[in-house]
């Protein structure tokens, strides 16, 4: 997954890989804006065996996501930016570029 990049491209290509592969299609397949910890888990396991990457990655790019304002964590729940929900009643595809837009837009 991850080429020799430097520190601060391989935090984005691991923010874009959580994204794009394991949070915004768990959030279209439970068609809620929140989530729990067990259904990431879950979820991060299937791709993660499935791509053969550590969960460790993964984990690291979750935290990104939250340090970034795409997710918002309380207790064990996670929820998605209050301007990705329309993307999500749409069913629409929203990748790392489009979310990360959305919440810089004040």
């Amino acid at each position: 997954m991850l080429s020799e990049k430097g520190k601060y491209a391989a935090a984005t290509e691991i923010r874009r890989f959580v994204w794009s592969e394991i949070v915004w299609p768990l959030i279209l397949e439970i068609n809620d804006v929140a989530f729990s910890l067990q259904q990431y888990q879950q979820k991060r396991d299937q791709v993660c065996q499935k791509n053969n990457i550590g969960v460790g990655a993964t984990s690291r790019g979750l935290v990104s996501l939250m340090k970034k304002g795409i997710l918002l964590k309380e207790d064990d729940i996670y929820s998605i930016h209050f301007r990705l929900i329309p993307y999500m009643r749409l069913k629409a595809e929203c990748d790392y570029a489009v979310a990360i837009h959305e919440v810089k837009i004040r």
